[in-house]
């Protein structure tokens, strides 16, 4: 039997026609062994039994000959990747995953309005919309290329009835009322950010300077209170080394119930925070 790190280093040399054999590889993996995405960053070094070597093995074949097994959907950074393993399976990356788990068990199941803010290739969006069908979701991006990817992915899945996407920068973009919850990930991230290293590869285009993802969280926290219900919650994904700033910035602002979450690699990735009285306004 074959460890994850032997399997892992043979599945890349298979998929090496892919752009990113390695992520390719372990969230395959991490899908054929039933965890979460943000497995990834801690691989228990164990045998997997034979029917699952033979079973990944399988898969990673399938898709070196090109059946839409599963594929990667995002287009412009790593932040937008999540990979489909079927018509209506997603696999988003940990952060995403982790902010959407955190979305779901501060919400009541029965109907709310929210919005993903820069909602890149949909995937919180339509995760969420997946999880509450009764939720009403809006979400909202600057780039038409991102939305268009969001609108393809949201038709594939059959959940394109149940997001708007609307074009515009971040709150600015959001249609008139007010939302139990505002969610973002702005796409920012450190050169020496663990993460990186644990994907696999480093695409320049995410090497952008922290201040930067500071000044458009910034920018979220000022504008939600405007736009959310009194009560509701802003839960926002930020660098690993940026929770005591993010904390900083909600307290100054008002917010309180202020929390930071960490990722099962034990990195703080999402804060959340609540604004006004802690009831739903009808």
């Amino acid at each position: 039997m074959a460890t994850l790190s032997a399997l892992l280093r043979t599945a890349c040399q298979r998929l090496d026609s892919s752009p990113t054999p390695e992520l390719d590889a372990r969230l395959l993996l991490c899908h054929l062994l039933g965890v979460g995405s943000s497995f990834l960053y801690g691989w228990p070094e164990h045998p997997l039994s034979v029917t699952q070597q033979q079973q990944f093995e399988a898969l990673i074949e399938r898709r070196r000959q090109g059946e839409p097994i599963a594929y990667l959907t995002g287009r412009q950074g790593f932040w937008d990747l999540e990979l489909r393993v079927d018509a209506t399976t997603l696999i988003p990356r940990p952060e995403t995953e982790l902010l959407v788990e955190l979305t779901l068990q501060r919400l009541p199941t029965t109907p709310l309005r929210l919005a993903d803010l820069g909602t890149g290739s949909g995937a919180i969006a339509l995760a969420l919309a997946k999880a509450r069908p009764a939720w009403q979701l809006v979400a909202t991006d600057a780039s038409p290329a991102a939305l268009h990817v969001a609108r393809d992915n949201a038709a594939t899945l059959n959940l394109a009835h149940r997001v708007c996407f609307q074009q515009g920068d971040w709150c600015d973009a959001l249609p008139a009322g007010r939302f139990a919850a505002l969610v973002s990930n702005p796409p920012y991230i450190a050169a020496d950010d663990p993460h990186l290293a644990a994907l696999g590869f480093e695409p320049a285009t995410a090497l952008v300077a922290a201040e930067n993802g500071l000044a458009d969280l910034r920018r979220i926290a000022e504008q939600a209170p405007a736009h959310l219900l009194s009560g509701g919650w802003l839960l926002l994904e930020h660098g690993w080394q940026q929770g005591a700033a993010v904390r900083d910035l909600l307290s100054r602002l008002g917010y309180h119930q202020i929390e930071t979450h960490h990722d099962l690699g034990g990195q703080e990735r999402v804060t959340s925070a609540r604004i006004g009285e802690e009831h739903t306004d009808g």
